[in-house]
This record gives C-alpha cells, structure tokens and sequence, in this order.
C-alpha cells in the first residue's frame, strides 16, 4: 500500500513538472511570430517609412553619363580600369570596368570637368539631378545614373547565417537583411532587435519590436549603410549557456581532481613498492 502510494505521488509530481514545462513553451513559442500583433485580420494598411538614403562621407559611388551622341557626354565619366586575370590555361582575360568615385572626409567628389562637388547629405536622385543640370548646359538631354556600390549591413545574434550583406538595391529592410542571413533562429528574440546607426559624428541605438506593424513607419524599418543588426537571445538560449558553462566549469574541476588523485596515488604506490 505504501508502494502503491509512493509511485501516484511520483507519477502526479512528473504530470504537474511535464504540464509546467510544456506551459513555458508555450509562452515562447509566440514570439517566433512576426507582425504578431496583426492579430487575426485578412487585409489591412501599414503605415510607411519615411525613407530616404543619403550619401556619406567614405561612400564609393558609380556615376555614368551618357546621351544619344556618346563622345559628348565621353569627357564627363571617369575611365575604365583593366583588371586582367588568367584562366588557368594560358590565356590572359581584361576586365574593363567604371571606376568609382570616393566621397572624402568633407563629402566631397572630384568630378571631370565640374571640379569638387558636395555630394555629402544627398540623394542619389538629388545628385543625379543636379549633374543632368549643370551637364546640360553644354550636352543636349544628357543622362546620368548614380549608385552606392559599398552599400552593406551586418546582421549578427541570433541569425543561422551571420554575415556583412553588400546590399544591390538602396531599398533594403530590416526583413530583407533577416531574409538574407537565413532568418532567426528559434531561440532569436522578435520583441527585441537592436540596430546601431552610425551618424555624423556618433552612434545611435534603437530597439525594435518586430512584432509590431508599426515597425514599417519607423525610420530605421529601412537599413542605411553600414547599419549594424544584433538579434537578442532569448531566455532558453540563456539559460542553455548558463548550463553549458556550469556543467564545463564542473567537468574541468572532476578532471583537475581525478588527475590530481591519479598523481597522489602514482606516489603512494611507488613508496609501497621502495
């Protein structure tokens, strides 16, 4: 009787841990949910960033003119650099491609035949407007492209790719970056994303709830050069670090010990055998 006592108050205390545990779970398995708070509606509007990327000091930009009479417009675009590489088998392959230019320290570009423009605090439409108007003034309908090649972001944390992203468009979210670094992981906190902003002279932190809708009306929803995000761990992936490092430390004290009786033991029986 007693037996059987002691095994239903066993089997009742294993129910009520299993029911607990699995109560937890639970609780974090809604924040693997993005836009969570949308609830259950079919449609809806989100409200919009106002987006707008501007040209910084150290960025590396592509500008081409062109027009309908091509050596017109030839004196205005940098000169082609030749990389040759070899394929291997003997032959000897050039690549001939735009160079860039360089925004200086003082937002500055050394532009052919315009001499120094400021293209700090600028668009990329707002520089290539006021080229086609000072170019136009002596090409007729001349037009011009202008891109950030070095454009890129860091994703780290709680992603399963961590990564520098080299961003191909000037339109790229906080969801793009996740997309390209392979999503969070299931232990990454959607409640608590950090992104570190460099600004003229500081850096500015923000941290974003990614299961708000308002997110897509904040000015950091849509990423900036050198944007930094850092996706948290949530309190599992905690917990399990907290544990592998404990059973490490424990491990390492067992071996310490275990060497050290082996060592004292070696002694002892080397004095019994002399």
């Amino acid at each position: 009787m007693n037996n059987r006592y002691i095994i239903t108050r066993i089997a009742l205390i294993t129910a009520i841990v299993l029911t607990m545990a699995s109560c937890r779970t639970g609780r974090h398995s809604s924040h693997l949910t993005y836009m969570e708070q949308l609830g259950d509606s079919r449609q809806g509007t989100l409200s919009k960033s106002d987006y707008k990327v501007t040209i910084q000091p150290e960025d590396e930009l592509q500008i081409i003119v062109t027009s309908a009479i091509p050596a017109a417009t030839s004196e205005y675009n940098l000169p082609n650099s030749n990389a040759s590489f070899s394929t291997g088998v003997g032959n000897l392959i050039t690549d001939s491609q735009q160079q860039s230019y360089f925004v200086d320290r003082e937002g500055n570009i050394e532009f052919p035949k315009l001499g120094t423009i400021h293209a700090a605090g600028m668009t990329t439409s707002q520089l290539r407007d006021m080229l086609i108007e000072r170019i136009g003034q002596h090409v007729k309908d001349p037009n011009v492209r202008v891109l950030i090649t070095n454009f890129h972001v860091n994703v780290m944390g709680e992603v399963r790719n961590p990564h520098r992203i080299h961003v191909p468009s000037q339109r790229f979210s906080i969801f793009d970056a996740l997309a390209a670094a392979g999503d969070m992981t299931e232990y990454g906190r959607r409640d608590n994303v950090t992104i570190i902003r460099e600004e003229a002279d500081s850096a500015r932190y923000i941290r974003l709830d990614l299961r708000d809708p308002a997110i897509t009306a904040s000015p950091y929803y849509y990423l900036k050069q050198n944007d930094v995000i850092i996706v948290e761990p949530n309190e599992i992936r905690q917990a399990n670090s907290r544990y592998n490092q404990h059973s490490a430390f424990k491990l390492s004290v067992i071996s310490t010990v275990v060497g050290a009786i082996s060592v004292i033991a070696s002694l002892v029986i080397a004095l019994a055998v002399h």
